[in-house]
């Protein structure tokens, strides 16, 4: 679609428009943008909109400018006192009455207050007001509410939407008990860098998979309706590109072009909206020098005028007072007009719009359509979730994980672990582990810790429900008539070796030796940036010794991102990522590790070799020196020194995306292509769907059943943008018996066919393309076919 010159960063504008010629010039081939549609017809219906108008015509400036504001309650709702004082700034650290705000009909929602009794409290005040607006209860519920299923970054290595869309809807049913109708989730930004803490929060680094996932999510939380009784409006964060945040480092700065916002970063928010979505959150980062919580690029132009976003953006934490700091703006009134005026509808503690907001339309530096226009998108969100005649929650309220949910988050687990490796050529496999093992030993600080087990933002967790792999392995060990024996060994971040000894001796004694070693919950999430991706503390240490007393060694890493594993993987006879499986943990592991289940898991961001990889990413752009066939194993020769490599390491990922093995092997063949030659203008047309079928035979070569997930990959040569080397465009989870063969299909259509050129048009052009098919983004079983003009 076309976006107006005056709208795309400057140097398109000013250059690219000028110069830009390519194969085919996009006036030629650019399809015809359809007329934007509504992106929830829930929240665009005629009905919602009569009494949001009705609404609005009643109300004061203090009642509008109150659902624009958010605060959280630093303390429980009591309904004695009547009184609970919330903060709402950091820096002056000025204090109200929530439930006075509440009754007087100026506060529109409230930040993690959870809890029947206590949401209730507050409820009731605000229903007490002139206008009985209720409130909306929000909180970060990210991978379940009492009962934890894996972070989100494990919970994509699944690679089943489905799987994430129940689960979701299962966190929905519980959190909505405790009052919550709002959740701060799914966070669909792309990381390509491991380094950056809250690559645990979302889905990997590819844009195509990122999009299945997030509509997924919306899905499992939103329903078929918004105003059911388990339903919850999803926000989507982090509009958009914080997983671009220069160096890895948290809260930090964003700079691409408009081609690889597009191509890469945006899809996931576009599927989300698309989906129906009912709010966003605006990211911390600036994009291209402009703050995500004041660009109007992004949340008007972009996410209104094209996507047709019907709902509301809500800033992040205080992301609206900290547009002073990026420098934008020199006061509170000058941040408010810029947030406001850009298209971010709720400011989320910074006490800023309700304390400026009135001063700036009495000024003339606000108009009063840019309120209402505000309120209007907060209203019918309300109106949507059923606020107005259900306020309350009549459920009984799930204070501990459910019984009936154990099955689904564990299945969940099991699904996301992802062997990394499983014997080699100097050694045998090690898993799965045998049923008549006698003497297993588990060593490791991350063995025996229950609230380590679910990982950052682990939602209203209640820890004693959470079976650990100590609990899981000792339960199994004693039912097959064996012993489990345990030392915990070290601390995470620890350099006391008081406890090797214990471990080394539980090493010796046992046929088979399982680690459990990892980062702290802590050390991923928000504020969790590493510029060191190893082992933390002396683990590395520990594992050497315990490998070194030459027992067979399984390596469980729990963590929320990629480490570097270089020396496991050369010492280690096996290696699987369990990221932080949640409160199923310990039976999980436990059954994938015995053969119960075969793990099925794929990686969604690629390993590194070594952290100066990254940001590390399979889709990325082809240079004009590539490697080819050179051994980057060695150092640089004469045929090999002036080529994109690195001097010291290997430039490819130690386990590359969509890697994931099985305890059996799977073969694939028969790639073909439905069509050689297609018609570009057939192809260019934005509702095209089947444009080219793609099919392959996959067949389960080994002598157990498992599950594999087939993946597409797709490389567009001969367009006028240079395009990645290879990008995934679809996947299959595929159940095989031993012996036993399935054909997978694959539709290419223009969704998949096209990219973003120099103008910022989404285009099919006359190229040429490979697929392949196979088990990760290594595959090598291929077919072609070429656009024709």
């Amino acid at each position: 679609m076309n976006v107006p010159l005056r709208l795309r960063p400057l140097v398109l504008a000013a250059s690219v428009a000028l110069t830009f010629a390519g194969a085919a010039c996009a006036s030629d081939t650019a399809p015809t943008a359809p007329a934007v549609q509504p992106s929830n017809p829930q929240l665009a219906s005629p009905a919602i909109e009569k009494r949001v108008n009705d609404l609005l015509a009643r109300m004061t400036l203090e009642e509008k400018i109150g659902q624009l504001v958010q605060y959280g309650a630093s303390g429980g709702a009591d309904t004695k006192a009547g009184e609970t004082a919330i903060a709402l700034n950091p820096e002056t650290q000025a204090h109200v009455d929530a439930l006075a705000l509440a009754r007087k009909g100026e506060l529109g929602s409230m930040l993690n207050v959870t809890g029947a009794a206590r949401t209730k409290a507050f409820q009731e005040a605000a229903l007490k007001s002139r206008l009985r607006i209720p409130l909306l209860f929000g909180a970060d519920i990210i991978h379940g509410y009492r009962t934890i299923y894996p972070v989100p970054l494990g919970l994509s290595a699944t690679w089943d939407p489905q799987l994430v869309q129940d689960l979701s809807h299962m966190s929905a049913q519980e959190a909505t008990t405790a009052g919550v109708k709002w959740f701060y989730s799914p966070m669909v930004d792309i990381s390509r860098d491991a380094r950056w803490g809250r690559s645990t929060e979302g889905a990997g680094e590819d844009p195509y998979l990122g999009a299945a996932i997030a509509r997924a999510y919306i899905r499992g939380y939103q329903g078929k309706d918004l105003a059911a009784a388990d339903s919850v409006a999803a926000s989507v964060k982090h509009f958009a590109a914080y997983g671009a945040a220069e160096a890895g480092r948290e809260y930090n700065t964003t700079d691409m072009s408009d081609v690889r916002l597009r191509q890469v970063y945006l899809p996931p928010y576009k599927a989300a909206v698309e989906e129906g979505a009912a709010t966003m959150m605006s990211s911390f980062n600036a994009l291209n020098g402009v703050p995500a919580t004041a660009n109007t690029y992004l949340m008007t132009d972009i996410l209104r005028e094209e996507w047709g976003f019907d709902g509301f953006v809500v800033s992040d934490f205080t992301a609206v007072m900290e547009l002073t700091h990026h420098g934008i703006a020199l006061d509170a009134a000058t941040a408010t007009q810029k947030a406001l005026q850009a298209g971010v509808e709720v400011d989320m503690m910074s006490h800023y719009y309700d304390t400026q907001i009135p001063a700036l339309l009495k000024e003339g530096k606000l108009s009063m359509a840019t309120v209402d226009e505000a309120v209007r998108r907060v209203l019918r969100v309300k109106f949507a979730l059923g606020l107005f005649e259900h306020p309350y929650s009549t459920s009984p309220e799930v204070t501990a994980a459910v019984d009936e949910h154990r099955p689904l988050v564990r299945r969940a687990a099991e699904e996301s672990f992802v062997l990394l490796k499983n014997g080699g050529q100097a050694t045998q496999a090690v898993l799965p582990l045998a049923p008549g093992l006698k003497k297993l030993a588990l060593i490791g600080p991350l063995a025996d810790d229950a609230s380590e087990m679910q990982g950052a933002w682990g939602g209203a967790q209640h820890v004693p429900d959470v079976v650990t792999l100590r609990r899981g392995l000792a339960a199994r060990m004693k039912a097959q008539g064996g012993e489990l024996l345990f030392a915990h060994g070290t601390d995470v971040e620890s350099d006391s070796e008081s406890g090797f000894d214990e471990a080394l001796k539980v090493a010796t004694q046992a046929d088979v030796v399982v680690m459990a070693l990892g980062e702290s919950s802590r050390m991923s999430g928000e504020a969790g940036s590493r510029a060191h991706l190893n082992l933390p503390g002396n683990q590395q240490a520990l594992l050497e010794r315990v490998v070194a007393t030459g027992k067979p060694v399984v390596l469980l890493v729990f963590s929320g991102r990629p480490l570097v594993l270089d020396w496991a993987d050369k010492h280690v006879p096996a290696i699987m990522a369990v990221w932080f499986p949640g409160t199923e943990a310990g039976n999980a592991v436990a059954n994938v590790l015995f053969g119960d289940v075969a793990p099925s898991g794929k990686l969604t961001m690629s390993f590194p070799r070594a952290v100066g990889q990254e940001p590390l990413y399979y889709n990325q752009f082809p240079t004009g020196r590539p490697p080819g066939d050179a051994d980057l194993t060695r150092p640089p020769g004469r045929d090999t020194a002036f080529i994109s490599r690195y001097i010291d390491v290997a430039n490819d990922a130690l386990y590359p995306f969509g890697h994931g093995l099985s305890y059996t092997s799977f073969g694939y063949t028969d790639v073909q292509v439905s069509r050689a030659k297609v018609p570009v203008a057939e192809a260019n047309r934005a509702d095209a769907t089947n444009v080219v079928s793609v099919t392959a035979t996959v067949t389960n070569t080994g002598s157990r059943a498992a599950t594999e997930v087939a993946q597409l990959y797709v490389r567009n040569l001969g367009a006028s943008v240079e395009q990645p080397v290879r990008s995934l465009q679809g996947f299959q989870r595929v159940a095989l018996k031993p012996g036993e063969s399935k054909r997978v299909t694959f539709q290419l259509g223009f969704a998949e066919l096209s990219f973003w050129n120099a103008r910022s048009q989404q285009v099919v052009e006359p190229t040429q393309y490979t697929v392949w098919v196979g088990g990760s983004s290594t595959a090598n079983q291929q077919a072609s076919f070429i656009i024709t003009p």
